[in-house]
Order: C-alpha cells, then structure tokens, then sequence
C-alpha cells in the first residue's frame, strides 16, 4: 500500500541516526560499486538520506497517491516536514488554483456543499450538508460575502460535536476556500441546481 509521510519521516531519521550527532542539512548517503581486487571504484550515487529512504518504501510499498487522497493542506505539510519548500509552496498554488480554476468556480448562493468527513483513530465516519447563501444585508458595502450554514450531519458520537460544523461561517468572500484546503476536494461535493458540479476529486462536470 502506498507509505505515509510519516513512514517517510520515520525512515528518513533512521538513515540520518547511522551517524550520531550529524546534522540532517549536511547529511548524505553514498553507495560504491568496487572492482574485485581492490582497483578502485567503478560506480558511485549518492544523495540526501531522504531520497534513500523514499527509494526503500517504494520498493516495498509503491509510489505514493498523496495527490488524490491528501488536502492540499496536507501535502504541504508533508513537504514542510521533508524540508521541501519549493514542495510546499506548489502544494498550496495547486490547491489554489485547482479550485478558482473549476468551471463551477465560485460559489453561488442556493449552492450545496457536502463533506464526508473520514473515520480516524477511534472517531467514525460522518457527513455534512451545508447551504449556500448570501451573507450581506442590504446595504452591506460588500454584497459579494457568502454565508456557508449548515443543514445536516450524520454524526451521533458526542465526542465528535466540536467538530461538527466547523466549516459554516456567516460572511466570507469564498467559504469553501478552508473546506478544500483542509479537508481536500476529494471530499467535498457541490451541488448546483440540482445537478452535482463537482464530485470529490474532481470528477463531476461543470456549469
């Protein structure tokens, strides 16, 4: 199965402990090919200790599918914790631009939003309903704002109620944008008139 950031992280400071005290930044690995006979060397690698513990998980485990089963959110912190921030900083654009980009893009009011929010540890599986509305009096100076309120869940856990409901909001200029970055596309779905304009991952249609 694919490994996770932090089988990654994990693996990575197991390369970097072979010598103790090191710093991780100065760090790096070298693997040699010797001739028989001791007649010097014939091939050599070598690279930081990250690379040589994503080249051991991916032999055992596959590439990783982070792009679809991650929030864009999620994908930059894991490239912070790699010390990636050219990684990150393109995990948080692709997220941005994924979602101004869609056709459907922005909201409109009488929208739908739903999220299924995914069982962890010991919290299960639920989803949520929230409606679309316009979040601007009649004489508000910013009649663009948007209200996210929400109609429904399925949760009946009582130690999940503070989580319940934690992406409505009553005036913001794109009340999705939290939604899609922390809880990722994948799962979120937009309903439209009736008709479902984007379908977790992207996969729905657009008007």
């Amino acid at each position: 199965m694919p490994h996770s950031s932090v089988e990654l992280e994990i693996a990575t400071e197991a390369v970097e402990a072979l010598i103790p005290g090191a710093a991780p930044a100065h760090l790096t690995v070298q693997v040699t090919e010797m001739l028989p006979g001791g007649t010097g060397p014939r091939h050599t690698w070598s690279g930081r200790a990250e690379a040589v513990a994503e080249t051991v998980l991916t032999a055992l485990y596959g590439r990783r599918r982070d792009d679809d089963t991650a929030s864009p959110l999620a994908r930059a912190e894991d490239a912070k914790r790699r010390r990636d921030l050219a990684g990150e900083i393109d995990a948080l654009t692709a997220g941005h631009e994924q979602l101004t980009s869609a056709p459907w893009y922005p909201l409109r009011p009488g929208d739908v939003v739903h999220l299924h929010v995914p069982a962890a540890a010991d919290f299960l599986p639920f989803g949520e309903t929230y409606l679309v509305s316009s979040g601007a009096g009649p004489h508000d100076p910013a009649p663009h704002l948007l209200s996210m309120t929400l109609l429904a869940h399925t949760s009946v856990a009582e130690d999940q109620a503070g989580m319940v409901g934690c992406y409505a909001t009553e005036a913001h200029d794109d009340p999705l944008y939290d939604a899609w970055f922390e809880a990722g596309p994948h799962l979120l779905t937009v309903v439209r008139d009736g008709l479902v304009v984007h379908n977790g991952g992207g996969r729905g249609g657009g008007r």
